[in-house]
């Protein structure tokens, strides 16, 4: 599991890789990833938006940006964490993710972002 901490909040991501599928005569790479935040600062956080960077190595590189996480804007209390998993599709299948939340401090309104670190989006063949 990979971890990131930036001003007190811990960032952990788990990847798996799912099953290879055909659609329209092309294939496609399908992986999972699991995300638990942890709030180790002393104050509050609303998790309020979320900045991807996807890589694939047969495509473009792409931004996602988009309101919280998979339909939630989570209220992260201190010593409290919240966790979740979502999805990636690929052309190929080597790819990579990273980001970052972009976190409010219930007290004082600061925004903060909040780096998510670069994980590996590889099928079990190339791991090895």
């Amino acid at each position: 599991m990979l971890q990131q901490i930036t001003k007190g909040i811990k960032i952990s991501v788990e990847t798996i890789y799912k099953k290879r599928e055909f659609r329209n005569n092309r294939i496609y790479y399908i992986f999972n990833y699991f995300v638990i935040i942890e709030n180790n600062s002393s104050t509050p956080v609303i998790l309020s938006e979320r900045m991807w960077k996807i890589f694939d190595s047969l495509n473009k590189s792409k931004t996602v940006i988009g309101k919280g996480v998979i339909g939630n804007t989570p209220l992260i209390k201190p010593n409290q964490s919240y966790s979740y998993s979502s999805g990636c599709i690929l052309e190929s299948n080597f790819g990579a993710m990273f980001g970052h939340y972009k976190m409010i401090n219930t007290i004082t309104n600061e925004i903060c972002n909040v780096n998510i670190p670069k994980f590996q989006l590889t099928t079990p063949e190339l791991s090895n």
